[in-house]
This record gives structure tokens, C-alpha cells and sequence, in this order.
């Protein structure tokens, strides 16, 4: 689950990057990087395996200057957690910026196609082949947003990418592939926010607006201007976040975990808001739009999660066969993806992330 933000304004984008990169820290990373375009155009990029304290020991104190620029921290999936591997990506001129979560998962073809044409790749990540696919666009005459989303449209699977240029440093474009980890759209004043996560926007604007599946975003520090994949117009209004960067700091704890386990009474109680009448002890679950009779078919269930949503796997394994009295089991979702597991009509999956937005999970 990689972390990403975006800025384009007329404030100095490298503290405002490195600031939310470390509010999205919670999202687990073992790498992170910077991309920052200068008025000129003249890209400087920094990245670093390990935590963000590297990165900032790389830059020794001196941030690269531009308004425009990019960050990411990455879990590793194709290739180690390498300088190398971390993002950001560039083409063969250095002209063509992106920082992506997610996997591509028709890379091998299209970097064998990339290679043949001449392009060069110095990392083992699959995110390498996009600013190469951008790059390849360009070259026939496709503008630097026309090339980003026919890059998209030969993308397999579920991604979300942010990229920048040198040909156009006041811009960035992004796009979103199905359940990829999401991408929020942070209207400031003359200056505009990209960001996997509200945390890296909530200290600059409250007023945002999602990408969705199959969607792109054009923007720069005055507006953002959204197309599906084919092109077409889509009109968003932004919204009004009730949620404030106090809430997103790990505030008097000493970090986050600590502060979610305190956190959990209240969070429960949330989750249970227009769920349950306490009056009458009765559960309501309209949204799911499951009946009292498909309930009662139900004689299994399978609990799906990964890394610490595996461990409330396991937690409402032991919940639902003391309390229901319900065989259960609990699974990793990457690979129970890959497998041909035994489940028929009466068994429940219930699939579970921390984020919403766990790749393998909602594949």
C-alpha cells in the first residue's frame, strides 16, 4: 500500500511533499522519493530505501526548489526495496515523472515491447514501464495528457498513477485503474493537492474530491478537470471534509498503533451507529441488501485479510464460532486469490482491510 502526493501551486512543493509523505507514513513503506520540476522544467529527483529520515539525510538540508512535484513511499512488491526501485519513475530524457501504487499486471509484455523500441529501464519495478509507455506516446506526436491516458488504456489491473513533465512542469495528470488505493483531489487557494490518503491534504484544505475507478484528473495550482478514460467530461463538485488534521496526527501517543487501540471503543461505536437499535437490541444492515433468509443459508464463513487485517482475520474467526456457532477460517487474501478454494452459495467471505483499498484484497 504506497503512499503519493502531488502538489502544484506557487508555494515551495518539496516541504509540502516531504510533510505529507510523512502523514501517510501509517500506510507502511520501505522507500520513499521526490520529484520536483523547477521553473524551468529541470526535474530533481531524490529517493531512498529505508524510512524518510534517509531521504532527508540524502538532501542534506538543501530541498529542491519548484511548485510543482510528486512523492511516494513504496512497499516493495516487483524488485527489493533498492534506491533504485523506489519511485519516483522516469523515461529514457528524465522528462517523464510518475509515482504509482498498485501492480501492473501485463508489465513483462509491455516492457519486453518498451525494450524493443530502444527504451532503456534501470530498476526491477513494474511502475518503470509507465513514464517508458508515456515517453513512447509522446514520440508520436501525443500530447503529454493524451499520451498519459493511452497509457492508461493498455494498463492491466489495478493502479493509481501521478505523473509530471518537463514539457508541461505546471501540470499534473493521474489516473485511477479499478480498487486501486485511492486518489483525493485537495483544492487549496492557487494551489492544488493530489493525495492517496486525506491525512497529506487536511493540513493545506478540507475541500476535496475522489478520483474514482477508470477516471483522470488534469490539474495545476488554479483547477482540476476530470475525464473518464475515453475522454469524456466529468463534473465533480468538491466536498467538505469533516475532518480535521488533529485527528489524523497520532496526537499525545507515541504513535499510531497506540492511538488506534485507544481509539477502538469509539470506532466500534461508530461502526455500530444505524446499525444496531439499542432499544430493541436489533441489528439493521440495509446497505449490504442481504435478507433474513440468505442469513440463514449461510453455514460457513470465510474471513479474508492481510497483514494486520489478517490478525482480525483470526479475531472474527474465534468471534464467530463462539458466539454463532458457525464453522469459520481465516485466510491470507493474496493468496487465497490464486487458489480454487472449496466455497459454494452458503458460505460468507468476508473480506477485510485496514485502508479499503488492500490490492490484493479487492482483487
Amino acid at each position: 500500500m504506497c503512499g503519493i502526493i502531488g502538489y502544484a501551486g506557487a508555494r515551495q512543493a518539496a516541504p509540502i511533499i516531504l510533510e505529507g509523505l510523512a502523514a501517510l507514513e501509517y500506510r507502511g513503506y520501505d522507500s520513499a522519493g521526490i520529484a520536483v520540476l523547477d521553473a524551468d522544467g529541470i526535474p530533481a529527483v531524490h529517493k531512498k530505501s529505508g524510512k524518510l529520515v534517509n531521504l532527508a539525510a540524502a538532501l542534506q538540508g538543501s530541498l529542491p526548489e519548484g511548485v510543482t512535484g510528486v512523492g511516494h513511499t513504496r512497499w516493495a512488491t516487483h524488485g527489493g526495496p533498492t534506491d533504485f526501485n523506489a519511485h519516483p519513475h522516469t523515461d529514457c530524457d528524465n522528462q517523464i515523472i510518475v509515482v504509482h501504487n498498485g501492480i501492473v499486471e501485463n508489465y513483462v509484455q509491455i516492457k519486453e515491447d518498451l525494450i524493443s523500441q530502444g527504451h532503456e529501464f534501470t530498476s526491477q519495478t513494474d511502475a518503470e514501464c509507465i513514464p517508458h509507455m508515456i515517453e513512447s506516446y509522446i514520440e508520436q506526436e501525443y500530447s503529454f495528457e493524451e499520451a498519459v491516458r493511452a497509457s492508461a488504456r493498455e494498463i492491466k489491473g489495478a493502479n493509481a498513477v501521478v505523473a509530471i513533465s518537463t514539457r508541461d512542469p505546471g501540470k499534473l495528470v493521474a489516473f485511477r485503474l479499478g480498487n486501486a488505493g485511492g486518489l483525493v483531489v485537495g483544492y487549496g487557494q492557487d494551489e492544488l493537492f493530489l493525495a492517496s490518503d486525506l491525512p497529506a491534504l487536511l493540513p493545506h484544505t478540507q475541500e476535496v474530491a475522489y478520483l474514482a475507478g477508470g477516471e483522470m484528473v488534469t490539474l495545476d495550482n488554479h483547477s482540476a478537470n476530470y475525464f473518464t478514460l475515453d475522454g469524456m467530461s466529468v463534473t465533480k463538485t468538491p466536498m467538505h471534509v469533516a475532518y480535521d488534521a488533529l485527528s489524523a496526527a497520532k496526537g499525545e501517543y507515541k504513535h499510531f498503533m497506540l492511538k488506534e487501540i485507544h481509539e477502538q471503543p469509539e470506532a466500534v461505536i461508530n461502526s455500530l451507529r444505524g446499525r444496531v437499535s439499542f432499544d430493541d437490541l436489533k441489528v439493521v444492515l440495509d446497505e449490504f441488501q442481504i435478507s433474513d433468509a440468505d442469513i440463514a443459508r449461510i453455514d460457513r464463513v470465510v474471513f479474508l485479510g492481510m497483514g494486520t487485517s489478517f490478525n482480525a482475520a483470526m479475531v472474527a474467526r474465534s468471534w464467530m464460532e463462539s458466539l454463532a456457532r458457525l464453522p469459520s477460517e481465516f485466510d491470507n487474501s493474496s493468496e487465497f486469490r490464486y487458489r480454487d478454494p472449496v466455497i459454494d452459495e452458503n458460505t460468507l467471505v468476508v473480506s477485510l482491510s485496514q485502508s479499503g483499498e488492500t490490492a490484493d484484497t479487492l482483487a
